[in-house]
């Protein structure tokens, strides 16, 4: 299998970053922007965006992480060669950490929107559910960048 999509290798990365991007983005937006604006409106009208923006994201979101996902899987396949990678080196170390923060997020992202889908998902929770996707978020990016120049 690593012989068929071994020759998409850049265009599997092109995928994974922008889907890393749009992930990344949308939880900044939700942090540093969304909670800003608590402060600017009443409580009923942060009420009406926050429903409006999380019924939009809820339309792309899922395939969203969906390819990063897949994507993510297939470069750590290409990369790492199944899991021989793992433990041997710094690169296979760093990656090793950024598959488990990356389910982490993806176990964060799944109690979201099945929180959200059975109605339980309040204020609190929608914001440090952010949160905290943005700060794994930023640790898997840190770790992308710095397990091939360390």
């Amino acid at each position: 299998m690593r012989d068929l999509i071994a020759p998409y290798y850049p265009w599997i990365v092109l995928v994974h970053l922008a889907c890393a991007i749009v992930f990344v983005g949308a939880a900044a937006f939700e942090v540093f922007v969304l909670e800003a604006l608590h402060k600017r409106f009443d409580v009923t009208t942060m009420q009406q965006i926050e429903t409006a923006v999380m019924a939009r994201v809820r339309r792309y979101m899922p395939f969203v992480v969906l390819l990063l996902f897949v994507s993510g899987g297939l470069l750590f396949d290409l990369r790492c060669e199944g899991i021989r990678c793992i433990g041997e080196t710094r690169f296979g170390w760093f990656l090793l950490a950024k598959v488990v923060l990356a389910f982490g997020v993806l176990g964060v992202f799944v109690n979201a929107v099945w929180t959200g889908a059975h109605g339980r998902m309040n204020a609190c929770r929608f914001r440090y559910t952010h949160r905290i996707v943005l700060a794994l978020m930023a640790a898997i990016v840190f770790l992308a960048k710095t397990m091939f120049y360390l």
